[in-house]
This record gives structure tokens, C-alpha cells and sequence, in this order.
């Protein structure tokens, strides 16, 4: 107990101030999306506070856990993660919704793997990377790199292309900052750019529908762009200071679709106004921060590339949730960390805190 405490002491008190105020956010928010013609939906409530608070458990492990504990097993954690991705193609276990199979049903409530395996993936990435650095300067050394990430993002990318973009982006910002020649990465990114076409053509129609839904706005026929409209109506007509708590028109008559996660950003500025939602980038600016603070003080690369992911993981879903909600980037299903409704998001967003804080507390200043 002394040794915990003495831990506690060195951790970055911020990160847990901010976690309450995501925790009170997003379960405020969820009790308001949930009631409705004078009913109350307890379920999401009830899952959302338990989510919540196992994720706040997981935290407190976490302060105790020595993150570079992990590089001991990394083989099987390989394999575990993959044949948990694999769990969503079980008969009876592996459900789909929303035209895709990405969850898998325990009975008493739903868990999507990818978003589990998103804090495994990273793992395995920075002892990857810190262990093969040295290589990161080769093209053959890029390559298997891209290899070893490959499995996840194939099995991801069928059912859930907004993960697996998620992984993409954290396998992205590990390798840039492990130290891949610039000119190896420009080559990928033409490469990338060139492949686009032939990836759209593999594309689930589903998937399809949201990318021409996107590069044709103003079509209001296509599917998305008429929830994508809606969300800028309850954006725009939130005004400074919002129509108030539980107030929310587009909220309440069901013109925003799935506002529990997807489109949550467009219910606080609807019912919050600019100031809520100025508020919520606030909060996530101070965290992605103080997580850039952890890379550079980390004790080592391994713990410096694991807080990158993280911070990586955490700065395109931000950006891309909310730049959806305004039509900037295409709707992809990528949730709100911490706020959208989810136990498997908020326990994976929780997850990541608490390793951001372990390499945080044995941390000492050193760069990259």
C-alpha cells in the first residue's frame, strides 16, 4: 500500500481530473439522449456508469503496473488479439449491426473486440518498434513492419473500416516518430495515395455509400449526407449557449442518428452551444498535452512510442468524430473518446489513460 501510494504521488493529477469531467460529461449527456417522451432509457445509463467505473479500476491497476512488463509476453499477446478479432465470426457470438459483424454478444450486453485490441495493437507496435529502431532507416525494414501490423488491420478493415483507419493512423504516427527515413515515408504515402482507387473497389458496399456520400455533399438522396445536414441544423442552431440540458430539437424528434455515440458532439453544442463544445476541444486539447508531456519525459523509447500511439489513437478519432459531425471528413463510426456511449470505447479510452500514466509516473526527461 505504501508502494501505491508513493506511485500515486508521482502521477499526473490532471489526467484523473479530466477523466471525471469526461465521466460526468458523457454519462450527462447519455441520460439526456435517453430520455425521451417522458421515458428514461436506465439500460444506457446503468452501462455506461459501470463502463465507466471499471474503466476507473483499470486506471488505479494500471498506476501499480510496470507498462514495460508487457514486452515479456509480446507472443502472445500477438495471437491473443488476433484470435479475439477473429471472435466477431463465431455463430451465435458474433453479432451485426449497422451492415457490419464487429461485435460479439455476452447476454447481458455487446463488446467490440477492435476496440479492445486497439490498446494490444499498440502495445505491440512500440516494442516493435523500439526493438527493430535500427531497421526503420531500410525500406526492407518498413516492410516488415507493415507486415507485422497487416494481420490486424485485414481482419479489421472488412467489418470496420473506421478502426481499422484508427490503426492505420497509430501505426503511422509509432513509425514516424521511431524514426522511418523521410524518404521512405514519402514513398508509402504516394504508394497510399496511388492504392486508393483500387482499396475503394474492395470497399463493402456500406462503406462505399459513406465515401460517395462524402465526395457529394450537397446530394441529400445519398445515404448520410441527410444525418450529416441534420447535424449541422442542431450544430448551428445551438447558438452560444445552447436551447439547454435535455432541450435539444434534433435531439429529441430523432433527425440525428445513433446520438448516443456517433453524433454525441453534434447533441452537446445543439443543447450546450459553442460553449459546450468549446469546452469539450478544450478538455481533449489539455489531455493530448499532457500525453505529449509523457512521450517526452518517458524513460525509455519503448514507453515514449506507447504514449505516441496513445496520443496518436487519440488526436484523429477527436478530429475525425467531430469533423464528421460537420461534414469535413466522411462519416466513418468512429466514436468520441471517453464521451461517446460504449463500454468497450470508454474502456479502451480508459485503458490508454491508465498506461499513459504508468509510463508517466516511471518517467524521467529524455527525447526520442
Amino acid at each position: 500500500m505504501d508502494n501505491y501510494w508513493k506511485l500515486w504521488k508521482n502521477a499526473d493529477k490532471v489526467f484523473f481530473v479530466i477523466a471525471i469531467c469526461f465521466a460526468i460529461l458523457s454519462i450527462t449527456m447519455i441520460t439526456s439522449i435517453s430520455c425521451k417522451n417522458g421515458q428514461v432509457a436506465v439500460r444506457d445509463i446503468v452501462i455506461q456508469s459501470i463502463a465507466y467505473g471499471l474503466g476507473f479500476f483499470a486506471v488505479a491497476a494500471m498506476i501499480l503496473f510496470d507498462y514495460r512488463k508487457f514486452q515479456d509476453f509480446s507472443k502472445a499477446l500477438y495471437i491473443g488479439s488476433l484470435l479475439f478479432l477473429l471472435t466477431v465470426y463465431i455463430p451465435g457470438l458474433g453479432i451485426v449491426s449497422n451492415g457490419a459483424r464487429s461485435w460479439i454478444d455476452l447476454g447481458f450486453t455487446t463488446l467490440q473486440p477492435s476496440e479492445i485490441v486497439k490498446i494490444s495493437f499498440t502495445i505491440l507496435m512500440a516494442n516493435y518498434f523500439s526493438r527493430n529502431k535500427s531497421t526503420l532507416r531500410q525500406l526492407s525494414g518498413v516492410i516488415l513492419a507493415a507486415l507485422y501490423a497487416a494481420p490486424f488491420i485485414l481482419i479489421v478493415v472488412k467489418e470496420d473500416l473506421g478502426s481499422a483507419i484508427v490503426y492505420c493512423f497509430i501505426w503511422v504516427f509509432m513509425i514516424f516518430f521511431a524514426g522511418i527515413d523521410h524518404r521512405i515515408f514519402a514513398r508509402f504515402a504516394v504508394f497510399f495515395l496511388l492504392s486508393l482507387p483500387i482499396a475503394y473497389g474492395l470497399m463493402a458496399p456500406y462503406q462505399k455509400r459513406r465515401i460517395d456520400a462524402f465526395l457529394h455533399p450537397s446530394d441529400l438522396g445519398l445515404p448520410g449526407n441527410y444525418h450529416v445536414w441534420n447535424s449541422k441544423v442542431a450544430i448551428g442552431s445551438g447558438g452560444f449557449f445552447g436551447k439547454g440540458l435535455f432541450a435539444g430539437t434534433q435531439k429529441e424528434l430523432d433527425f440525428l442518428p445513433v446520438q448516443k455515440s456517433d453524433f454525441i458532439f453534434s447533441v452537446i453544442v445543439e443543447e450546450l452551444g459553442m460553449l459546450g463544445g468549446a469546452l469539450v476541444i478544450l478538455l481533449f486539447a489539455v489531455f493530448l498535452y499532457r500525453t505529449a508531456k509523457v512521450v517526452y519525459r518517458a524513460a525509455d523509447l519503448y514507453g515514449a512510442l506507447l504514449s505516441i500511439g496513445f496520443l496518436g489513437m487519440f488526436l484523429f478519432q477527436v478530429f475525425e468524430n467531430i469533423a464528421m459531425t460537420m461534414g469535413i471528413m466522411p462519416v466513418t463510426g468512429v466514436t468520441l473518446p471517453f464521451i461517446s456511449y460504449g463500454g468497450s470505447s470508454v474502456l479502451s479510452g480508459m485503458a490508454a489513460l491508465g498506461l499513459i500514466v504508468s509510463v508517466g509516473i516511471r518517467g524521467r526527461r529524455t527525447g526520442l
